[in-house]
């Protein structure tokens, strides 16, 4: 792999970076964190026109046909912007979409994620049951010609704006992926307070929703398959995000400490701080290369695409951690303020550092992964 981005991969680099300067500064991200759903619609329609959603889709469904380093080349612009909306969200519904075996239903529906015409989400998370979710509580009862759902999926974000919804429920093959509309009888959605309010969370409650047969998309091993694959991609875009997250954070903290004085020295000046700036550095520099190379093995599907993918996560949430914690020590007193960006970033690797499974989660399966090779 090359680690340095092609020429068309830099020009999509400036191109959402210059996007994100000219429709969504940071004046705008806290107007929308304020209201309900943090989204714009002419922001997220902008998104929709640039191809960004399906940037990594099939062109019979309107995607653009690239890989998945092109994809996490937007996201990371996204996260250095602290981009609110249903990027991520969206995003994974799609590919577990075009990823389910059911053509017609992704004929019908890719199409409207991807030109903006509607917007998706996956209700995967449970009480208790992390994100090794092998039998589902929720369950997907067939009758005849239609599906009953019964149950709660907790952490569901943006499902107060979602026009469809994937399921991860149980059905009579195990895990079962349904279609749901959130609006549809028997469906609840309630707001969740979240730590990061650029993108909202939900509970959703299933009692008795129907929905057609027709709607499921994939059982037993086949959906299990399509679930790991859709989450590995959704991994990369966090991952991304992070590192834009970071790379922001680590550009703030410079030139803060360039224009900084403390008895009447510039801060810079100070090896405590230097040395702080040359950390943060280094686990930016290094989560951009785990990240990277993980959206490269899972394009190219080397064989080692399933553990870097667990690096990366790792790697990232860790690192970003470190780099949100070391920006807010070097600014001092301005960095605990609610004036200051920073929170709004360290709030967004905090609540990306759990999605997909923290580090701790990852770790544990690299040790799998290397136990099963052995």
């Amino acid at each position: 792999m090359d680690f340095d981005l092609s020429k068309p991969q830099k020009l999509l680099q400036q191109s959402v970076r210059d996007f994100c300067q000219r429709e969504c500064p940071a004046e705008r991200v806290r107007e929308l964190m304020e209201t309900d759903t943090a989204i714009d619609d002419v922001l997220w329609q902008g998104i929709a026109d640039q191809g960004w959603i399906g940037l990594h889709l099939a062109e019979e469904y309107d995607g653009l046909g690239l890989g998945l380093v092109e994809l996490a080349v937007v996201a990371e612009e996204l996260g250095r912007a602290c981009v609110p909306g249903p990027f991520l969200s969206t995003t994974w519904a799609a590919t577990l979409l075009s990823l389910s075996g059911s053509s017609a239903l992704a004929e019908k529906h890719l199409p409207q994620l991807i030109e903006g015409a509607g917007k998706g989400t996956v209700a995967f998370l449970e009480e208790g049951a992390g994100w090794c979710l092998s039998q589902p509580q929720v369950t997907a009862t067939v009758s005849g010609s239609q599906v009953t759902l019964n149950g709660k999926k907790h952490l569901v974000t943006d499902a107060g704006v979602a026009d469809l919804m994937i399921v991860a429920a149980r059905g009579e093959q195990g895990l079962c992926l349904v279609l749901a509309d959130p609006s549809s009888d028997g469906v609840t959605v309630e707001a969740t307070p979240g730590i990061d309010s650029t993108r909202k969370l939900a509970q959703v409650t299933f009692a008795d929703a129907t929905v057609p047969a027709a709607n499921i998309l994939a059982q037993g091993a086949e959906a299990e398959s399509a679930l790991k694959r859709s989450r590995q991609v959704g991994i990369v875009v966090v991952c991304a995000e992070m590192v834009g997250s970071s790379q922001w954070m680590l550009d703030t903290t410079v030139e803060y400490a360039k224009t900084r004085k403390q008895f009447d020295q510039l801060i810079g000046s100070f090896q405590a701080i230097q040395l702080k700036c040359a950390d943060m550095f280094l686990q930016t520099e290094s989560s951009r290369a785990a990240a990277y190379y993980a959206a490269w093995a899972l394009t190219e599907g080397t064989e080692d695409a399933e553990r870097a993918v667990s690096i990366a996560k790792s790697y990232c949430s860790d690192a970003a951690r470190f780099v949100g914690g070391t920006a807010v020590q070097a600014h001092g007193g301005i960095g605990f303020t609610w004036e200051h960006g920073l929170h709004l970033y360290y709030k967004r690797n905090k609540a990306n550092e759990f999605l997909f499974g923290d580090a701790t989660y990852h770790r544990e399966q690299i040790a799998r992964l290397t136990i099963d090779a052995a």
